[in-house]
């Protein structure tokens, strides 16, 4: 079996479990996971790590014996996630002198270069990724059209770029609890308390839904650096929203069984950030909950427009509202949603099955750089 090194710098943050679940799919490639430091004590069981030295070091070259302890892994191949990761790294992984696969995920194509620009120790960070991108041995996937559409923009060369989603597992996201039309009318939203996730317009959008179904219930999952702001706004337009900080992904998965629609509704942050795909809307969809978005990738790529969710505009309250109303109150569309979302979800975004795809990619591009 071959081996490929999975770099991440940070392992894991809370929302990037996603990238633990992808190694534990592999199937036709070994992979070693290697980073700077273990984070938030995410269980790696399953997994083998390897921790490599301080990118501070590389930055100011000093001596770093990671490269020879990483030659010794024998490896065929080098997979980073986050093209930020990619540009610290590279002074070892140019050293290892093989493929380089970059994932691209969102934040790290999507941001606008004069951002990028007031960050000390990445300024140069759009001009650094863009010149790896020329190497010959260095390869682009992203999680979705949305994204690689952006690199291109970004410059990076359209030939040297696909997509892969990372996928879920269904075993771990399927159906249960009562059926969606015989639950309470409540929305659902999971995710960080920041800008580009779009609570604030949910909030909005749900003061407008109240007004026309008086017993429709909001709880929102997370938290974040905007949290107060969140609350403040709730408090003002009289609304009763439950907050229940972060949870894990155990009593997470409970929330989805008491669910009748789930609301991701993303946004451009003023920095440029902007969703990738959004898993949590795969997530729901796979426990037969249809999904309410506007993220990028998501509203195009991750529901089947009117079968198992329905997509509006950045930003549109009126039509957030309207979506959230038909699916709280129409239960025939609510049940039909609900028995389609499993089967779109499984069909297209089975993590086994984009591994595997994303392993074909592994194979293709160590045949090309043999060739």
């Amino acid at each position: 079996m071959k081996k490929v090194l999975v770099y991440r710098a940070d392992l894991f943050h809370y929302s990037e479990t996603f990238i633990k679940e992808q190694l534990l799919s592999y199937s036709g490639w070994a992979p070693t996971l290697i980073g700077e430091r273990i984070v938030h004590g995410i269980p790696l069981d399953g997994i083998k790590v390897r921790l490599v030295g301080s990118s501070r070091l590389r930055k100011f070259g000093i001596p770093f014996p990671a490269v020879s302890r990483l030659k010794s892994e024998a490896a065929t191949l080098l997979h980073v996630h986050f093209g930020i990761d990619a540009v610290t790294f590279w002074p070892i992984a140019k050293r290892l002198d093989i493929p380089v696969v970059i994932t691209l995920h969102g934040y790290d194509i999507n941001i606008y270069r004069e951002h990028w620009q007031q960050l000390d120790f990445v300024r140069n960070y759009p001009d650094r990724l863009l010149t790896i991108s020329r190497r010959p041995n260095v390869y682009f996937v992203a999680v979705s059209a949305a994204i690689r559409q952006r690199a291109i923009e970004f410059g990076i060369p359209a030939d040297r770029i696909v997509v892969r989603y990372v996928g879920i597992d269904p075993s771990r996201f399927s159906f249960s609890g009562k059926p969606i039309h015989e639950r309470r009318r409540r929305v659902l939203f999971v995710g960080r308390f920041v800008e580009k996730k779009g609570g604030e317009i949910l909030i909005k959008a749900y003061a407008r839904v109240r007004a026309s179904v008086p017993d429709a219930e909001l709880v929102m999952v997370g938290d974040g650096q905007l949290t107060q702001r969140l609350k403040e706004l709730a408090q003002q337009l009289n609304v009763p929203v439950e907050f229940t900080g972060r949870l894990p992904s155990t009593e997470v998965k409970k929330q989805m069984d008491e669910a009748r629609v789930f609301c991701l509704p993303s946004l451009v942050a003023a920095n440029g950030d902007a969703e990738g795909m959004g898993m949590v809307i795969l997530e729901a969809q796979a426990c037969g909950v249809p999904v309410v978005t506007s993220a990028r990738g998501g509203a195009t790529e991750g529901i089947n427009e009117g079968v198992t969710g329905l997509a509006f505009a950045e930003g549109d309250i009126v039509a957030l509202s309207e979506h959230l109303i038909s699916l709280l109150t129409d239960d025939a569309r609510a049940k039909s949603m609900s028995r389609s979302a499993p089967n779109f979800i499984a069909g297209k975004f089975d993590i086994h099955q984009c591994t595997r795809l994303l392993e074909d990619f592994y194979e293709e591009v160590t045949q090309e750089q043999k060739g």
